[in-house]
C-alpha cells in the first residue's frame, strides 16, 4: 500500500466506524449481549483455525530472531482462547451501564438536572504482541456501545486478522454493523500516523505496548490518548507494621510476576521497623535471585546478608521501572519522607502502604498522587479484572476522564439531561 492509498484507506475506515457507532449507541443490552455470547461460541468451535493461523505469526518471529519471551506472547494456546471465551461470556452478563441516569435533582425553577452515561464514540486502539487483546478491546467496545479501530502489532498480523474475523462474525449474526469493530489490515506505519490524526473519524486514542510507542502517539496524536509510560510502583513498610504481612505482601507485589507494569520496583522503609524488616525481606529477595539497588542506610543492613545481591542506588534507580528481579530500597523517616518520594519518583501508577496506623493510612491514600492507591495488600491487583471491571483495555495514569484501569466505564462519558414540564427562565 502506498502512502495516499493508506490515508484512503484510514479514511474509509474512520468513516465506516462513525457510522456504526451510531447504530451501537443505540443498541439493546440484548443485542450487545447475544454478539458477546456469539463471540464466545465462535472462539471456541475455531481453536484449530487460529492455532493454524497463530502459527504462521509464531514462526515468522522465530525466524526473524526475536527474544523468546516476546515470541511467548505471540502464542493462541487452547487455554488462552478458552480464556477469551469466558471472558465475553463474563461481559455479555454484567449489567448494562448505557443509558443510566444517576444524581436526577429538582433544581428550584422546577427542571429536573442529571446524568446519562453514553458511549464515547470510536476509539482506535494500538498495540503490539499479544493477539488476544483484539479479543478483549473487540469485546469491551461491543459492551460499551462503542465502534472501535484496532491497529496491533505486524509481528501478530495472522491472528489478529483470524480473530477480528471472529468478532465481525459475532456482530453480524447479533444484527450489528461488522463495521463496529475493524482491525487495520496493513502493516504500513503510516497506519499509526493516519489513526491518531482523525479527529472527525476518531475520539480518543488508546496505545497499549512499550514506552516508545506511547511516547509516540502521545506526541503526535491529534485526538485524545488514553495512556500510561510506565509503571514505577512502590511499596511502603511503615512503623507500626505487621512485619509478617509486611514481608508477604511486598514478595507478593515484587516477584509474583516480574514483568507486569504493577509490580512494586520501589521499597521504602521507615526507619522504625528498618533493622528487623529488612533482613526478612532480604532474606526472601536473596532466595529468589532479586538484586537490591539500596541506599546507604539499606545497603548497611542487607549487605551482610548471606547470598544477596546488594547493590549501591543511583539517583536513576529511583525513578526506574525494571520489569525484571531488581528493586531499590531505601530507609526513609517516616510517612511524611515516603509520601514525598513515591510523589517525585513514581508514575503515578499504584503505590502501597502496609501499616498499623489509621491516620498513616488516611494520609497515603489522599496524599499520594496515583492512580491506584492500596493500604495493606499487593500492588498487583492493580488489575481490571481484579477490581471487578470484567476487563480492561488497560491502565491510564492520566488524570483526565479515565484513571487507573480501563474497563466499561472507562470507555464511556457522562452527558447532562434536563427534564422540564413547560418551565421557561425568567
Amino acid at each position: 500500500m502506498n502512502a495516499l492509498n493508506v490515508s484512503e484507506y484510514m479514511h474509509t475506515l474512520g468513516l465506516q466506524a462513525r457510522q456504526a457507532s451510531a447504530r451501537m449507541a443505540s443498541a439493546s443490552a440484548a443485542e450487545k449481549a447475544k454478539a458477546l455470547l456469539a463471540l464466545a461460541a465462535l472462539l471456541r468451535g475455531s481453536v484449530q483455525s487460529l492455532q493454524a493461523d497463530n502459527a504462521k505469526d509464531v514462526a515468522r518471529a522465530t525466524e526473524a530472531g526475536l527474544a523468546a519471551p516476546l515470541v511467548d506472547r505471540l502464542k493462541l494456546t487452547p487455554k488462552i482462547v478458552e480464556t477469551l471465551a469466558v471472558g465475553c461470556e463474563q461481559l455479555a452478563a454484567m449489567p448494562d451501564i448505557i443509558g443510566e441516569v444517576i444524581g436526577m435533582k429538582q433544581q428550584p425553577s422546577g427542571i429536573r438536572v442529571g446524568q446519562m452515561r453514553v458511549p464515547l464514540g470510536v476509539f482506535g486502539m494500538i498495540f503490539e504482541s499479544r493477539p488476544n487483546v483484539t479479543i478483549e478491546a473487540a469485546s469491551l467496545s461491543i459492551k460499551s456501545g462503542n465502534a472501535c479501530i484496532l491497529r496491533g502489532g505486524s509481528e501478530a498480523i495472522e491472528s489478529n486478522k483470524a480473530l477480528a474475523r471472529l468478532v465481525q462474525q459475532a456482530l453480524a449474526q447479533a444484527g450489528l454493523p461488522a463495521e463496529a469493530v475493524q482491525l487495520v489490515q496493513t502493516t504500513d506505519r503510516e497506519a499509526v500516523g493516519r489513526l491518531i490524526a482523525m479527529p472527525e473519524s476518531v475520539d480518543v486514542i488508546i496505545p497499549r505496548g512499550g514506552k516508545s510507542l506511547i511516547e509516540r502517539i502521545s506526541r503526535e496524536a491529534k485526538v485524545p490518548v488514553i495512556k500510561h509510560l510506565d509503571g514505577n510502583c512502590h511499596t511502603y513498610v511503615d512503623d507500626p507494621c505487621d512485619l509478617e504481612l509486611a514481608v508477604q505482601v511486598t514478595d507478593n507485589a515484587k516477584t509474583q510476576k516480574y514483568s507486569p507494569c504493577n509490580a512494586s520496583e520501589g521499597l521504602l522503609v521507615a526507619r522504625g521497623v528498618a533493622k528487623e524488616f529488612l533482613p526478612k525481606i532480604g532474606a526472601v529477595f536473596a532466595a529468589k535471585g532479586v538484586e537490591m539497588r539500596c541506599d546507604p542506610e539499606a545497603r548497611a543492613i542487607l549487605q551482610t546478608l548471606p547470598g544477596a545481591n546488594v547493590q549501591e542506588a543511583t539517583e536513576q534507580d529511583w525513578s526506574e521501572e525494571y520489569l525484571a528481579p531488581i528493586i531499590s530500597v531505601k530507609v526513609v523517616a517516616g510517612v511524611d519522607e515516603a509520601i514525598a518520594h513515591i510523589n517525585r519518583y513514581s508514575s503515578h501508577h499504584t503505590d502501597a502502604i502496609l501499616t498499623r496506623d489509621h491516620v498513616h493510612a488516611q494520609r497515603f491514600l489522599r496524599e499520594v498522587d496515583s492512580a491506584s492507591v492500596m493500604v495493606n495488600t499487593s500492588t498487583r491487583f492493580a488489575d481490571g479484572f481484579e477490581f471487578g471491571l470484567g476487563a480492561e483495555i488497560g491502565i491510564s495514569t492520566d488524570k483526565f476522564h479515565a484513571r487507573g484501569p480501563v474497563g466499561i466505564e472507562g470507555l464511556t462519558s457522562l452527558k447532562w439531561i434536563v427534564l422540564g414540564n413547560g418551565e421557561v427562565r425568567t
